[in-house]
């Protein structure tokens, strides 16, 4: 006898290449920023020291334990998120090291100034960040545990925001806003993790109320509008803006939160009269805010005509320009222009800084790599399975691509500057830590994504129950 239903044994489980992708990613990065440095160093007549090779063993360093803990502890995750990020951090590194030497050298400023080490406190907090981003992924196993606590986070999230309006200048103002918390060690820029909180909240709000917001209102002009008792998140994202706004002198923050809680919006719903109501609200707070708050009447006129005011507000857009124009293609080449002409060229114009030495070609690529990050988080949306998961991947991914708008619609007179800085590019501790949090929960969604689903467990079948077959010769 021979039995003719013998269970097969299963099939083996295909091989994760993910992670390896990742792996030659990150070491296609690490060439490309241990090329830049080499090429700065070169054009600022500095000598190859082993300095030089600390900080790429620091930069090589901080990647393998990224990626060792994303293989531990997201192993399905998309492989170009990190490497995305790494070659934005890197390049970000490469030129705040260069503006750092640009400060000792006469030829490159108008008026003599010390020398400065920005880099090295970059790579300091890159370290903290990359920290932040082991322990998020490490404790955040699952992340829908995240819209348990909406309600809390939400409410952290507010908090940060006004924490800097109430507190007095002398510990919260720098440069004219009041987005900071000041404290004799460091200083902390609390909207920066406000940004990431508040999405947490909308996403996990939009999914729980997802039937009030998709039921049809009025139709005016063949659009179906929402009730007056549905706009209440939209409403509250207008006043929260304005607040921030008038309270605290930043228009980058309001208008970032504005955007992404509008955009998050449409995305659950699906439903154009939202964007409509949005931009009527805009328009009708920004009239207001410019008839307020004197600095936004500066900001504008800055944006209308910055030579106007050359030799005072203007002379920060005006210097971007022509930092830009002398970029020109295919720019001075690294090392090689003189970008630290333009105030705050290591935070605010840090793109002015890129597109004045790497030209139209060069700041062609770092967006790039901005649209694969955020393609790929918006891919991450679409694959997974809750729609919870949904609305925070494109939250998360939507929010870099609008910050990056803000900012280089800024620096080139596009639109009014904002004082935002460039996700990962820019110097800065805050933006840096909330961000690679942000990368973070992003990676813990994307593994959701791509995770097989478990085998199901075969019944055990007792020998003695098994059909049974004569077999004859």
């Amino acid at each position: 006898m021979v039995d003719s239903s013998a269970a097969h044994a299963p099939a083996a489980t295909p091989t994760n290449r993910a992670r390896t992708t990742e792996l030659v990613l990150l070491v296609c990065a690490l060439v490309l920023v241990a090329i830049a440095l080499l090429l700065v160093e070169v054009a600022q007549s500095q000598e190859i020291s082993w300095a030089l090779a600390k900080f790429i063993a620091a930069y090589v360093v901080l990647f393998a334990v990224a990626h060792l803990v994303v293989r531990r502890f997201a192993p399905y995750a998309d492989p170009t998120l990190l490497p995305a990020v790494a070659a934005l951090n890197g390049l970000g590194l490469v030129m705040i090291h260069r503006l750092d030497l640009g400060t000792a050298r006469t030829d490159e400023l108008l008026t003599s100034t010390e020398p400065t080490s920005n880099a090295d406190q970059q790579l300091l907090w890159a370290v903290i960040g990359i920290v932040a981003f082991a322990v998020t992924l490490m404790l955040l196993r699952d992340h829908r545990t995240l819209a348990r606590y909406a309600y809390t986070l939400g409410l952290a999230g507010l908090i940060f925001l006004a924490l800097p309006a109430i507190l007095p200048a002398s510990m919260s103002e720098i440069n004219g806003s009041k987005i900071w918390i000041r404290t004799p060690l460091f200083n902390i820029q609390p909207g920066e993790f406000s940004k990431i909180l508040v999405i947490i909240f909308t996403a996990a709000f939009l999914v729980s109320r997802r039937d009030l917001f998709t039921t049809a209102g009025k139709q005016i002009m063949g659009i179906d509008f929402p009730r007056a008792r549905d706009m209440g998140p939209l409403l509250a994202a207008w006043i929260i803006a304005l607040g921030v706004l008038g309270f605290e002198s930043d228009l980058g923050t309001s208008l970032l939160i504005f955007a992404t809680v509008l955009t998050m919006l449409y995305i659950a719903t699906e439903r154009v009269s939202w964007l409509l109501l949005g931009v009527g609200l805009f328009a009708v707070g920004a009239v207001v805010a410019y008839q307020l708050f004197a600095h936004l009447q500066i900001r504008v006129q800055v944006w209308q005509d910055p030579f106007a005011q050359y030799d005072t507000y203007g002379y920060q857009v005006a210097q971007s320009l022509f930092g830009l124009a002398t970029g020109g293609m295919f720019g001075t080449g690294l090392g090689s222009g003189r970008p630290n002409i333009v105030p705050f060229a290591n935070t605010d114009f840090i793109l002015a800084s890129f597109g004045e030495e790497l030209g139209l070609v060069g700041l062609g690529a770092i967006f790039m790599l901005y649209f694969i990050f955020v393609m790929r988080g918006l891919r991450t949306a679409v694959a997974v399975r809750d729609s919870f998961g949904k609305l925070l991947a494109a939250g998360l991914s939507i929010t870099i691509i609008i910050q990056l708008f803000v900012v280089f619609g800024g620096v080139s007179k596009l639109i009014p500057l904002t004082g935002l800085t460039s996700p990962f590019l820019s110097y800065g501790g805050s933006s840096l830590l909330a961000n690679y949090i942000l990368l973070a929960i992003l990676i813990r969604i994307s593994n959701a994504a791509r995770e097989p689903d478990a085998p199901k467990p075969r019944p055990k079948v007792e020998v003695e129950s098994l059909p049974t077959q004569v077999v004859r010769k």
